[in-house]
């Protein structure tokens, strides 16, 4: 696959591709959104905010973790099928041996009061971070196809579905989801021919 029309630097070499990935994987404890986009969009500038949500967007309805797919999606994009295994590798390398290690500890000390405690602190912090990464990307809404009263009704929508109705994520993709997509090919549908009778002009 060549490499992305994006004028953003990518990576320069599959070492750097490979290191990006494991950093971010090692930085990523329950809140790796968060990370991905400091690291992708602010730090190395591979992205922009649009392109970081479209693909965020897609790596999550792929089945797998979501930055383990959009490691592979953008390997694939500036090294072709070699940069996917390296851009995987880097994702999966470290963290499986800090995994482990955390694993044999944490089994001795597991039952301890002040380890739990520990640990709902850790996840309130991680829920933290997953909000304010969310916010932060709000701003690519405003130059969405379907615009950003179209957007925040399909926020609330997911919202009331996820967190009231308790849908599994199946039936959330096949009732929200896939009208969803239908409704953005067909608004695209609609700027691209503005755009050609500009360009006419």
């Amino acid at each position: 696959m060549p490499p992305s029309a994006s004028p953003l630097p990518g990576p320069r070499t599959k070492t750097d591709l490979f290191f990006a990935f494991s950093l971010i994987a090692l930085q990523g404890f329950g809140g790796v959104l968060a990370v991905v986009q400091r690291e992708l969009v602010d730090k190395r500038q591979w992205l922009t905010t649009e392109e970081f949500v479209e693909d965020w967007a897609v790596a999550q309805i792929l089945p797998g973790p979501n930055v383990v797919n959009l490691s592979l999606m953008l390997g694939d994009r500036y090294f072709g099928w070699r940069g996917a295994l390296v851009g995987m590798a880097g994702m999966l390398c470290f963290p499986s041996v800090v995994v482990l290690l955390i694993a044999a500890v944490f089994a001795g000390v597991a039952d301890v009061p002040e380890v739990q405690g520990a640990l709902r602190g850790m996840g309130a912090v991680a829920a933290g971070l997953i909000a304010a990464a969310g916010l932060r990307l709000v701003g690519a809404l405003r130059t969405n196809a379907m615009g950003m009263l179209g957007c925040w009704g399909l926020v609330a929508l997911t919202f009331v579905a996820v967190a009231v109705l308790r849908w599994p994520l199946a039936w959330l993709l096949l009732i929200i989801g896939l009208p969803s997509c239908v409704w953005a090919y067909h608004c695209l549908g609609r700027i691209a021919p503005a755009g050609s009778n500009k360009e006419r002009v």
